[in-house]
């Protein structure tokens, strides 16, 4: 079962609202607002004020923020929006995940997650529009890539989401604000780090959503110098590689820019980054069944990854409309577990959440597009 919620919750514009022709406020340079606001003749200080009543203090409108003048407020609104992008679907499973789809300024769509559980609020992002990496088993790639995010519309799903946590909640199994991001929706992370690492600083500050590195896991299929990039950024950032199959050959079936970089590469660069920066290195692996699940195959990823420092998530592959895929035997599940643990490999089967809702990357965002209902 599903429901849809008061789509103002959010805090972003509902999907009846036209879309807004001025510019979101968290997409303005921090230089440009400021001389902005100097045309105006406010201090240099209004720039911290207005990004913190967006980012700490939950405002939905520039009416909202009290400690700005009135005046100053309504030319605000005048030259910009508070929210780029407006919530075109959203719904709620009955684990209280909840997946958005939300439309962009130039009428593009994305999705954002936000998973509630153990007293945790994840985010997950999307960075691109689209992807181009063409996984054969993602609904994300299925049309290619548009464009990248920007810094602000990065910055925009994280203050929607965190919009729907409850600041007063007594329940233990619920977080009052947003205390992890997961950069794992649609696009390529490390295709767009520029823009995503100015984002994730933002909202790592004591005056934008206090989530701190330790808690940020960027994804990514293997772009060896990106990763040696993300390991120079100086952060703590978790990297986690859709690996997804144990040799050349296969993960290029699977994974098709793997032709272009081949596992060494990726796997040297992912040793670099924990020889830099201490943080162990995840190894995402949908479970195809029958493709890559196989004895043979468990015993290859426990070869390649027995000597690194490595954490494996294994994701059982749940249908996806349009797809051949299948999901695996629960004897082949378990082979694979147990012959990773055997080689001394951390692991763990990742839970699937919001799974009536489809929360898998890239679904609702098509059945959406498609005018399917949800």
């Amino acid at each position: 079962m599903s429901a849809t919620l008061p789509l103002l919750d959010s805090g972003a514009p509902e999907s009846a609202a036209p879309l807004p022709p001025k510019p979101g406020i968290l997409d303005v340079p921090v230089d440009s607002l400021r001389a902005w606001l100097q045309e105006r003749g406010q201090p240099p200080m209004r720039v911290g004020q207005i990004r913190r009543q967006v980012l700490a203090g939950r405002a939905t409108t520039f009416e909202a923020m009290s400690d700005l003048p009135k005046q100053l407020r309504t030319e605000l609104a005048e030259s910009f929006s508070l929210f780029s992008m407006r919530v075109e679907r959203h719904l709620v499973a009955r684990d209280d995940t909840h997946k958005l789809v939300l439309r962009l300024a130039d009428d593009r769509m994305i999705e954002a997650v936000l998973i509630q559980d153990d007293g945790r609020a994840t985010a997950c992002i999307s960075t691109q529009v689209g992807c181009g990496m063409g996984c054969v088993f993602c609904a994300s790639g299925l049309n290619g890539v548009v464009r990248n995010l920007t810094t602000g519309e990065l910055l925009e799903q994280l203050v929607v989401l965190r919009n729907l946590t409850d600041p007063e909640t007594t329940n233990p199994e619920r977080a009052p604000r947003l205390t992890n991001v997961v950069v794992m929706g649609m696009g390529e992370p490390l295709a767009n780090l520029e823009n995503l690492l100015d984002a994730l600083g933002t909202a790592g500050d004591k005056n934008g959503l206090c989530i701190g590195a330790r808690h940020v896991t960027i994804s990514t299929v293997g772009l060896p110098a990106k990763i040696r990039k993300l390991a120079e950024s100086g952060k703590q950032y978790s990297l986690a590689v859709s690996l997804h199959a144990p040799n050349d050959e296969l993960r290029t079936r699977i994974v098709p820019t793997n032709d272009k970089t081949g596992m060494d590469a990726i796997l040297a660069a992912a040793d670099e980054f924990y020889e830099k920066t201490g943080r162990q290195v995840t190894y995402e692996y949908v479970v195809l069944g029958g493709l890559n699940d196989q004895a043979s195959h468990a015993r290859q990823l426990a070869g390649l990854l027995t000597r690194r420092k490595a954490h494996v998530n294994l994701i059982p592959w749940n249908d996806v409309e349009g797809l051949p895929y299948r999901r695996p035997q629960d004897a082949d599940l378990q082979y694979l577990i147990d012959t990773l643990r055997k080689a001394g490999i951390s692991v763990k089967v990742r839970k699937r959440k919001g799974a009536e809702i489809d929360a898998a990357c890239g679904q609702l965002r098509r059945k959406v597009e498609s005018g399917q209902p949800a």
